[in-house]
């Protein structure tokens, strides 16, 4: 297989940081403009496919932007797609897989979906020979070994867990004070936190307060009671927040807000996915300050050019999209005005070039 890596300095373990070293890798991640970085060839379309997308929350605003992108690429490549929504829960997740198989498609795409969750359910498609790729579906990107995913579309999930706690690190000026939130439904995002942890416990003048798991479908509900638990709990030693996924944030700030607290007093910060939301607070300075923004879009259309490159039996490009760190000061480029992180580099351009289209 022919990887096409993004060229980008890979952070350095924990102990290895000071925090001069960490703001210059700050800064790179912060950069806007980035040239594009992946394949410049593969296989034209194979149109007329069917092909099934199982999404594990379309909630999530991560879930649906990649969707959103995959759609606007399996149009220009000629495929029909088939959206079936497993609502974050185990019985959503079995009909959904129910549901996709009895479509008898030509290629499947899982969005969010925890691939050892449903490594069961995903025999009779590798029996068939149905190919697939996913987005998020494990803790590394890349094709998911012991699976029938040949190719886990991602940035690198403990990069842009390093740098979002780098960020945290160098706003504080070493001083920081961190609760991390996390999901432990979920392997991707117990990898993510811990990193995080790891970072913050290398600081020697920060301060990890927790690690709290809350679950991503039952945010709504649970994070109000928890945001207001930890402000009792830690009071001004809580300076920043750290998390998996910017859905936590939206039920936070509420609660910051209600509580009294200025919009300085804890700095947020996610490790994905770029929600409209964190953008609007991030633009506002509403607590957020920072999101390692996906290119979700980009994502979408990543997909279906590894999915096309199955269904030529080919094998996939491997590309793994450089770590963006979006914040005030860049939220202006690379359709941040439009709330997300679409990388101003023509990447669909050079997609249709690749597929002819």
């Amino acid at each position: 297989m022919h990887l096409v890596h993004a060229q980008s300095s890979r952070p350095a373990a924990p102990a290895e940081l000071g925090l001069d070293a960490m703001r210059q890798i700050v800064a790179n991640a912060s950069k806007h403009g980035t040239p594009w970085s992946g394949p410049e060839s593969g296989p034209a379309a194979q149109p007329g496919a069917t092909i099934a997308i199982i999404s594990e929350d379309l909630r999530n605003g991560g879930i649906l932007g990649v969707g959103k992108g995959i759609q606007e690429a399996a149009k220009i490549i000629g495929w029909k797609t088939k959206i079936y929504d497993a609502g974050g829960t185990p019985a959503g997740r079995t009909g959904a897989l129910t549901a996709a198989l009895a479509l008898k498609p030509d290629g499947v795409i899982l969005v969010g979906v925890d691939v050892k969750e449903v490594q069961a359910q995903l025999g009779p498609f590798e029996e068939r020979k149905i190919p697939m790729v996913g987005w998020h579906v494990g803790p590394h990107a890349g094709p998911i070994v012991g699976s029938p995913i040949a190719m886990n579309v991602s940035t690198d999930p403990l990069d842009v867990a390093r740098i979002t706690a780098m960020a945290a690190v160098v706003e504080s000026e070493g001083r920081a004070g961190v609760v991390v939130f996390t999901d432990s439904n979920f392997e991707i995002a117990m990898a993510k936190s811990n990193a995080m942890a790891d970072i913050v416990r290398a600081c020697k003048g920060c301060r990890l307060l927790e690690i709290k798991d809350v679950a991503i479908s039952k945010s709504a509900e649970l994070m109000p009671a928890a945001t207001q638990d930890l402000l009792a709990r830690h009071g001004g030693q809580w300076t920043h927040a750290l998390a998996i996924n910017d859905i936590y944030f939206d039920y936070a700030a509420p609660e910051l807000t209600r509580a009294g607290k200025s919009s300085k007093s804890i700095n947020m910060l996610s490790a994905g996915d770029g929600s409209a939301g964190a953008f609007l607070r991030i633009r506002a300075g509403t607590f957020q300050t920072g999101t390692v923004s996906e290119p979700l879009n980009l994502h979408g259309w990543q997909l279906v050019d590894e999915l096309n490159r199955l269904l030529a039996r080919q094998p996939v490009s491997g590309y793994i999209v450089p770590v963006h760190l979006v914040t005030a000061d860049n939220i202006a480029f690379d359709g941040g005005l439009q709330r997300q992180y679409d990388p101003d580099n023509g990447y669909r351009t050079v997609y249709r070039r690749i597929w002819k289209r």
